[in-house]
């Protein structure tokens, strides 16, 4: 047993890791009020500017929220999608396969980075813009709310490599992509909830025309496919056709944040291969998370909101670590 004086001594030393614990806050930690006393007005800037751009592209909302995953899942939420080729830059994760024309919403993000920097300039990180972008798209899409943690700083490197290899495709199955969200700290129900961001937006032919004619060389349509939804697809994304046609994620409620995604996979009129595998997987645990999510929007409106903050916590960087870049674009000086 400790003596008296070891148990004073290891107490005491206990007292002062607590107080310093609390003075000199651990690296990775975000914070609500992280832009209280320096940018107060950030959330209201950021919503007002999602909501302005909504009134002229409906998908914009869902091209946000696209932007903040594709960019969390390379080396964390860092702001690395949003860099141009230039200076240090020498590859683009713009131009990895799973972002080139695919994804959007640049502009709308430039165009809040300028607004946030005429009022509280080099405060902001464009990591946060795109976490508070992706909230306000779901909020103003009647989905659910949720408090957006900030504090995050920008890359000044871009990881393409990282962006092919670690971005979930929609030709992969079950296995790979559960894979590639628990290499990333998340479970099994962000993977659920998080897919239930294709209750709005849309995907191009390409995404999914495998999934019509020859699925996994049979040379017959994907069998989990609503053979009407089939027909509707057949016609939209002909073969040969142009393969950046658009279409629906939802075909119900497209632009509107709901649980349909969800009730659309219990009649197998799940668009890509990864949504409907979520539900037919014979034995799969997704199976009971896409049930109660297609019977209970609350219960999906509740778990979504968490796995976003999940997902906002993956790796970011803070404290001293990276910039505040000034353009989204590039890094500060380049």
């Amino acid at each position: 047993m400790f003596s008296t004086n070891n148990t004073y001594y290891y107490s005491l030393v206990a007292t002062i890791l607590l107080v310093l614990t609390f003075v000199f806050p651990s690296e990775g930690q975000l914070s609500a009020s992280f832009y209280s006393s320096t940018c107060s007005n950030v959330s209201s800037i950021v919503r007002d500017s999602v909501q302005q751009a909504l009134t002229s592209d409906s998908r914009i909302a869902a091209s946000l929220i696209r932007l903040h995953f594709h960019d969390c899942f390379v080396d964390g939420c860092d702001g690395s999608i949003l860099l141009d080729v230039g200076g240090n830059i020498t590859e683009s994760e713009k131009n990895a396969a799973p972002n080139e024309n695919s994804v959007r919403g640049f502009d709308v993000v430039d165009s809040i980075k300028s607004t946030i920097e005429a009022s509280c300039p080099a405060v902001v990180s464009c990591a946060d813009i795109l976490a508070l972008a992706a909230e306000a798209s779901v909020s103003l899409s009647q989905g659910p709310s949720w408090t957006v943690l900030l504090g995050r700083r920008d890359s000044v490197t871009a990881n393409q490599g990282g962006a092919n290899t670690s971005l979930p495709s929609p030709f992969e199955n079950l296995t790979n992509v559960s894979s590639k969200f628990s290499a990333v700290g998340l479970d099994t129900t962000d993977l659920v909830a998080l897919s239930g961001a294709h209750t709005f937006g849309r995907s191009q032919c390409q995404f999914f025309s495998q999934r019509l004619l020859n699925f996994n060389g049979t040379g017959s349509p994907d069998p989990t496919l609503n053979t009407t939804y089939l027909g509707t697809l057949q016609q939209n994304c002909p073969q040969n056709g142009n393969g950046a046609t658009l279409n629906n994620l939802d075909p119900s409620t497209p632009d509107t944040f709901d649980n349909k995604y969800f009730t659309n996979l219990l009649i197998n009129q799940g668009l890509l291969q990864t949504d409907q595998e979520l539900f037919s997987t014979d034995g799969s645990s997704t199976i009971s998370i896409v049930n109660n999510f297609a019977n209970n929007q609350s219960a999906f409106f509740e778990a979504f909101a968490q796995s976003m903050i999940n997902m906002g916590n993956i790796s970011p960087l803070t404290g001293t670590q990276g910039q505040i870049r000034t353009d989204c674009k590039k890094v500060n000086g380049s």
